[in-house]
């Protein structure tokens, strides 16, 4: 089951790099509307303590975890049967697209996401409670 987690994890972290380009790209692109400086955004350096994550948020981000991973993996045959770099990149938006409206239906945001993702991987007792929650739900 562990080893099963990690290689989940590391898809999702993947198609969540990809998520992460496009919006990084387009914040830094994109005119300043506002005289105020930027608000600086949570870092994955400062996670939250896992007794301030309650069963609902844990709830939430499992959902959002399974939606993800299917749907990985009813997209990564397309993906890997593109024949074109134009359409591999056009597939990958897609994804990533449908991934962050999947993260944010759950009642997540993108950070609140990526910061479970990596207490999940790094918290030994994080990690056995998201994994106990899969294992549950997988019954």
């Amino acid at each position: 089951m562990q080893r099963w987690f990690s290689y989940c994890l590391i898809a999702v972290i993947m198609l969540l790099t990809w998520v992460m380009q496009p919006i990084a790209w387009a914040e830094a692109a994109a005119p300043s509307k506002s005289a105020e400086p930027p608000t600086e955004q949570p870092s994955i350096d400062r996670l939250p303590s896992t007794e301030n994550i309650s069963s609902e948020k844990l709830s939430q981000f499992v959902r959002a975890y399974l939606q993800v991973v299917k749907l990985i993996d009813q997209r990564e045959g397309e993906l890997q049967g593109a024949e074109t770099k134009s359409e591999s990149l056009q597939i990958q938006q897609e994804v990533e697209a449908e991934a962050l409206s999947l993260i944010e239906a759950t009642g997540l945001t993108l950070q609140e996401y990526l910061q479970l993702l990596s207490l999940a991987n790094l918290d030994p007792e994080f990690g056995d409670r998201v994994a106990a929650q899969l294992q549950e739900i997988g019954n």
